[in-house]
């Protein structure tokens, strides 16, 4: 299930090597895997995800969230990765997916009340994050 935030980026759960397909069929470019290897026993692996994404002619974008939460490094490669959308991001839920997109848009200029607005359609609540997009839009 891919959940749509904005006209160029979804986020979705841990997909499958077979939801690849069902990606390039819905016109995806690029897939951002936001889940660290091994996060939990039943996840495919990153290189198994990227090995689909290369057979259904998509890019492969890896930029793992862990606990330790976000940096400016993964909002920037974000930002990046959203050049070449539309873009599907996952992660275990979507969350981190979604929250990381969320700091990219405004890293890039991007209204806050926008972009919690484009989260809560999508079912995501990015509101507390209201400090850091006030954040990143001044170290623009």
């Amino acid at each position: 299930m891919f959940i749509r935030i904005t006209e160029g980026v979804s986020v979705a759960p841990q997909i499958s090597p077979d939801a690849v397909a069902d990606a390039a069929a819905q016109g995806f470019r690029t897939i951002v895997n936001n889940r660290p290897d091994g996060e939990s026993h039943d996840q495919p692996p990153g290189a198994e995800i990227a090995a689909a994404c290369a057979a259904a002619g998509l890019a492969y974008v890896a930029i793992p969230i862990d606990h330790t939460g976000f940096s400016l490094e993964q909002v920037t490669a974000m930002a990046e990765a959203l050049q070449d959308g539309p873009v599907l991001a996952y992660c275990r839920s979507g969350t981190r997916s979604c929250n990381l997109w969320a700091l990219a848009a405004a890293s890039q200029g991007e209204a806050p009340d926008a972009i919690i607005a484009a989260a809560q359609a999508g079912g995501y609540n990015v509101a507390g994050l209201l400090p850091l997009f006030r954040q990143l839009a001044a170290s623009r």
